[in-house]
C-alpha cells in the first residue's frame, strides 16, 4: 500500500472554486475521493487510491463507474457520526499514513459544508494534524499553525494575508507583515484580514492556541492568473 508524502483529497464542492491546476491535471500526488468529488476524479483521468462517502449524490450508473474505477471504497450510510470528508481525512493520515494532505472542494457551495471542513481541525481526533493540512481553491490557500514561530513564503498569485485565530490565542505577533501586531492576547475567534506580505516571506509567532493563516487573491485576479 502506498503510505507516506503528500495526499490530495477532492471534496464535492463546484468546480468552478478549483484552481487551475487541478483542472489541468497538474497536481502532483495520490488522491482520494469523497462522494461526488470521486466522479470528478475519474472525468479528469485522474484515478483515486480510494474513495469514501455515502454516494447518496450519485445515480446508479455512477456509482458502478466508481466501482470499476477504484478498489479502495469505502462506502457509508447516510445518518453518520462523521462527514465524508472527516473520514476521508482518518483515512489519509490513519491507513495511508499521509505526511500532508491538501483538500480541493472543500469551500464553495453549502456554508455549512465550509464551515465543518474549516473546522475540522479543531476537533480532538483531527487537531494532531492540523499543520500538515491545507484547504486550497482558485482564490485561497488555508494553513493551520499550533503555538510557534514561522516564516512562510508568498505564494506568486496572491495579494492578501489573513490571520484568524480559531481559538483564544495569547502573545500573537504579526513581525514583519503591511500592519503588524506585537504580543496580543486575542481571547475569541476574530479575523485579522487583508493584511499583505511585505517581501516574499512573512514571519508570525504566538503562544497558544490554534491560527488559520490565509493567503488570498481577489475574484479578478483569480481569473486571469
Amino acid at each position: 500500500m502506498l503510505r507516506g508524502g503528500t495526499f490530495n483529497l477532492l471534496v464535492g464542492g463546484p468546480k468552478a472554486t478549483w484552481p487551475s491546476d487541478l483542472a489541468a491535471k497538474a497536481i502532483d500526488g495520490p488522491w482520494i475521493g469523497v462522494d461526488r468529488g470521486t466522479l470528478r476524479l475519474i472525468d479528469l483521468g485522474i484515478q483515486p487510491i480510494a474513495v469514501i462517502g455515502d454516494f447518496d449524490s450519485l445515480q446508479p450508473g455512477e456509482l458502478q463507474r466508481v466501482r470499476r474505477n477504484v478498489k479502495d471504497i469505502r462506502q457509508s450510510q447516510p445518518e453518520k457520526d462523521f462527514t465524508d470528508t472527516q473520514s476521508a481525512v482518518s483515512v489519509a493520515f490513519g491507513d495511508y499514513g499521509a505526511d500532508k494532505l491538501d483538500i480541493y472542494g472543500a469551500t464553495g457551495g453549502r456554508m455549512d459544508h465550509f464551515l465543518a471542513n474549516l473546522f475540522l481541525v479543531l476537533e480532538p481526533q483531527y487537531k494532531r494534524y492540523a499543520s500538515q493540512i491545507r484547504l486550497i481553491d482558485r482564490q485561497n490557500t488555508i494553513q493551520f499553525f499550533a503555538p510557534g514561530k514561522y516564516t512562510i513564503d508568498k505564494e506568486a498569485d496572491k495579494k492578501y494575508l489573513a490571520f484568524i485565530p480559531l481559538t483564544p490565542i495569547d502573545h500573537l505577533s504579526l513581525l514583519d507583515e503591511k500592519y503588524q501586531l506585537h504580543d496580543e492576547p486575542i481571547p475569541y475567534p476574530i479575523s485579522f484580514a487583508s493584511n499583505e506580505f511585505v517581501g516574499e516571506h512573512g514571519t508570525f509567532q504566538f503562544d497558544t492556541g490554534l491560527l488559520c493563516v490565509i493567503q488570498s487573491c481577489d475574484t479578478y485576479e483569480a481569473r486571469h492568473e
